[in-house]
């Protein structure tokens, strides 16, 4: 790891001046200053320009649009989607360590990286991915990994070093999937992300391989081969992790939310399955120990709990906007934030005692229909 290190910093003052020189004076409209209120960043993912819209969260809990920012890339659509262009989870994410955000360009082969400032963003770097259609992030320290869907699937790795992503090759893995298969929405990865101490780096194939799959990390980058775990007919897409560090995985096949452990080897075994009784559940989300799956063709929410052991309760079903899928909540775990990609909405929800939501606002994002990639830092 010390020589990649060693020539990423050594590399990231050129890569710094290329994208310096690259953007324009301005990149944003800002319709407000900088102020000290939480702020909603959500991914348009337009095909003729994927922009961020950023959000202030009144103190009612309503929304106000604060700027519109151009990644200086494009969306993309995965054929056969309606709701959610990206069929992933983590599209846009927050580096809380360096205060940067990294957005997919799918239509692109790109990611822009932004320094967020409160509410207001500024593009520092636009980089290509070593890969065709991005969809997902993952961060850990200074280590950031990209999913990419098509052309059978594949993980790009990058260094952080003074606030830019710098390549590194030797970290790329391909997942082998079949590029061909049909639909393409359901066909193609779903997310990578990294467990909570950094150890494995994980990606869901969805009906691409109905498996999960596990990359030891270590000094030298991934581990040549992922640890495989096939759920034949599961459809396995979004997840997160609990309070317990368990992995927690939503399941779009049988419309279920499943827990596992993970061993040393990144192998995984399942602790215990809930069917939502929703349509389409794709997307989860995690905040004081209760969990939230968006589905998607039921338009809502559905909230559950686990415990030690990884047994799950469902708790209930919050309606939201048509088309729900990516969610994340509030900083100050008080409200969770919904994007309905049916009208391309943003809606918020305050997070009651026992787990309960009451919603405190809508609003249209413009140009975000079927839109995913939504935080909140």
């Amino acid at each position: 790891m010390k020589p990649i290190r060693k020539l990423a910093a050594v590399a990231v003052s050129g890569a710094a001046a290329v994208a310096i020189s690259a953007l324009p004076a301005s990149a944003a409209t800002p319709q407000n200053g900088t102020k000290a209120v939480p702020a909603i960043f959500v991914q348009t993912d337009a095909a003729n320009g994927n922009t961020i819209v950023a959000y202030d969260r009144t103190a009612a809990g309503g929304l106000v649009q604060a700027g519109s920012y151009p990644t200086g890339g494009d969306g993309g659509t995965l054929a056969g989607s309606v709701v959610d262009h990206l069929a992933s989870e983590g599209s846009l994410a927050y580096d809380r360590e360096a205060g940067l955000v990294y957005a997919v360009n799918a239509g692109s082969n790109t990611i822009t990286v932004f320094a967020v400032h409160g509410d207001r963003l500024a593009r520092r770097q636009v980089i290509g991915t070593d890969g065709q259609f991005p969809v997902s992030i993952a961060i850990h320290g200074n280590l950031v990994y990209v999913l990419n869907a098509l052309g059978g699937g594949s993980v790009s790795g990058f260094v952080r070093a003074g606030g830019f992503l710098v390549p590194v090759p030797a970290w790329h893995r391909a997942l082998g999937l079949n590029p061909s298969q049909t639909p393409q929405f359901t066909s193609t990865p779903g997310q990578v992300g990294f467990t909570p101490d950094g150890s494995h780096l994980v990606v869901t194939t969805k009906n691409g391989g109905n498996t999960i799959d596990v990359f030891r990390i270590g000094k030298l980058g991934p581990s040549v081969t992922p640890t495989v775990t096939s759920l034949p007919g599961t459809v396995p897409f979004g997840f997160a992790f609990d309070g317990y560090g368990h992995l927690v995985v939503t399941e779009a096949g049988p419309d279920a939310v499943s827990t596992f452990s993970m061993a040393p080897d990144g192998a995984l075994a399942e602790l215990d399955t809930m069917a939502t009784g929703q349509a389409a559940t794709c997307w989860i989300t995690a905040t004081g120990g209760t969990l939230y799956a968006s589905n998607a063709g039921s338009g809502t929410e559905s909230v559950l709990r686990d415990d030690a052991a990884g047994t799950l309760t469902l708790l209930g079903t919050s309606e939201t906007d048509a088309g729900t899928v990516d969610a994340t909540a509030s900083a100050d775990g008080r409200y969770l934030y919904v994007q309905a990609g049916g009208p391309g909405n943003l809606d918020a929800f305050r997070l009651n005692p026992g787990g309960t939501l009451t919603e405190t606002g809508s609003v249209t994002v413009p140009g975000a229909v079927g839109g995913e990639g939504i935080i909140a830092p």
